[in-house]
């Protein structure tokens, strides 16, 4: 008969916060919003029949900063888990992430270092297995399908003239030399689309049998 007390009890030691950790993360989320609207600033959001650079992640901003509104509502309405000691590794490899995709998809010059620009078809694929491996359970093969799986999807819907034809860099300019000279940016980007996805189906069907499986040699008892 003790037990509810003490729930409430601890409930009511919270105060008017009832799931601290949804407002923590509420708050992080309308500040990532808020830094995403203040860096996109400067740039046209365009139409929908003629996007912007800034139309896509400024409405990401915003469900992003929604959601986060979400969360801090819950978080006096809501009883929820309390904070709680958090990894290094999560954050970094997001970071590292991002600036490897910042880095590498335009390219990047500064004195004596020189970063070539590989367009989405590389940058693309790097940020997802490096950010992939924010959680211990990451795992390579995994990674590896996801992004040639992924990216191929992205060029098309970013980058073909008769979807969003966004003004992004898909490939290196380089790789265009390999295919026929009268061939079309539209013509190399979606081979390049295609090479890439069947690529993700061979690395699928290729590694199926290389994970190693686990033998539970105990019992429920706990016998072994």
């Amino acid at each position: 008969m003790s037990i509810p007390h003490e729930n409430q009890g601890a409930a009511s030691r919270r105060g008017a916060v009832r799931a601290p950790q949804s407002l923590a993360g509420g708050l992080f989320l309308i500040a990532l919003a808020a830094l995403a609207l203040w860096l996109t600033k400067d740039l046209d959001q365009g139409r929908l029949n003629a996007m912007g650079p800034a139309m896509l992640p400024r409405w990401l901003a915003v469900g992003v900063a929604l959601s986060g509104l979400a969360l801090i509502v819950l978080a006096f309405i809501k009883d929820g888990d309390l904070l709680e000691r958090w990894s290094i590794r999560g954050p970094f490899f997001i970071i590292v992430a991002i600036l490897s995709f910042a880095l590498t998809i335009r390219g990047y010059a500064s004195g004596s270092v020189a970063i070539p620009g590989l367009g989405l078809m590389f940058a693309g694929p790097l940020a997802i297995v490096i950010g992939g491996f924010a959680t211990p359970d990451a795992r390579f093969r995994e990674l590896l399908i996801l992004a040639l799986a992924l990216t191929p999807g992205c060029m098309i819907m970013f980058g073909d003239s008769a979807l969003l034809n966004l003004p992004i860099p898909m490939f290196p300019q380089a790789l265009a030399g390999v295919f026929p000279a009268g061939w079309s940016q539209n013509a190399i980007l979606r081979t390049i689309a295609a090479i890439m996805a069947i690529a993700a189906l061979l690395v699928f069907f290729t590694t199926r049998g290389s994970r190693r499986t686990t033998v539970d040699v105990a019992d429920h008892s706990g016998r072994i």
